[in-house]
């Protein structure tokens, strides 16, 4: 059996010039999640809305300018870090973004803002990083990119004694998680019987 080994990685900020590659690399490595599924569920539509997500709506509206998104030196994965205190959207950014999201759900936005509206709503009250996605192309996956990515906040977590949060979409990635000290709050389902999300904590260490 061939044992692939974890390969060095350097880890750094992304640049607003790497928003289009990165949003194909999100979109490549959620292509079969099912969070994505149940936003996206036209199996024919997909390959195209979900660039689109990232790169348009999400990338370049929401987390730029606001988030820490941390990337590799191949630019095959990225890290996006949402700081403590701005994880809620606010009312003014969300009017800015309905005619993009509008047109990328069409008739499926209100059940889009119904299962982003409920994530937002268990959010934890008290002051975390939260960490929205973490995605490493599928090409690049199993060499230990995603857990360099995650490296540099979760040591200023530690550094500062501020918890992280996230919700993990799949089992293969809640178990990456536990391996870097979250644990499992709870499971929560999207609604409209959506796929199970878990909701992970991560006290800092130190």
């Amino acid at each position: 059996m061939t044992v692939i080994a974890p390969i060095t990685t350097e880890v750094r900020r992304a640049t607003p010039d790497e928003l289009p590659r990165l949003a194909h690399v999100l979109a490549r490595a959620f292509a079969d999640d099912p969070v994505t599924y149940y936003f996206f569920p036209d199996a024919r539509k997909r390959p195209a809305q979900l660039p689109l997500f990232y790169g348009k709506l999400y990338l370049a509206r929401m987390a730029l300018g606001r988030d820490e998104i941390y990337t590799d030196d191949r630019v095959s994965g990225i890290a996006s870090w949402t700081p403590p205190g701005v994880g809620q959207t606010r009312t003014v950014d969300m009017v800015r973004l309905m005619p993009r999201m509008a047109a990328l759900f069409g008739r499926r936005l209100p059940r889009a803002l119904r299962g982003l509206s409920f994530m937002e709503a268990h959010f934890p009250e008290e002051p975390h990083w939260h960490l929205p996605f973490l995605g490493v192309d599928p090409e690049a996956q199993g060499l230990g990119i995603g857990s360099s990515l995650m490296r540099p906040i979760l040591e200023r977590c530690d550094s500062e004694g501020v918890p992280a949060y996230l919700e993990a979409s799949t089992t293969r990635s809640r178990a990456l998680y536990l391996r870097h000290g979250f644990v499992v709050l709870d499971e929560m389902r999207l609604p409209g019987d959506g796929p199970p999300l878990w909701r992970m904590w991560r006290e800092p260490v130190g």
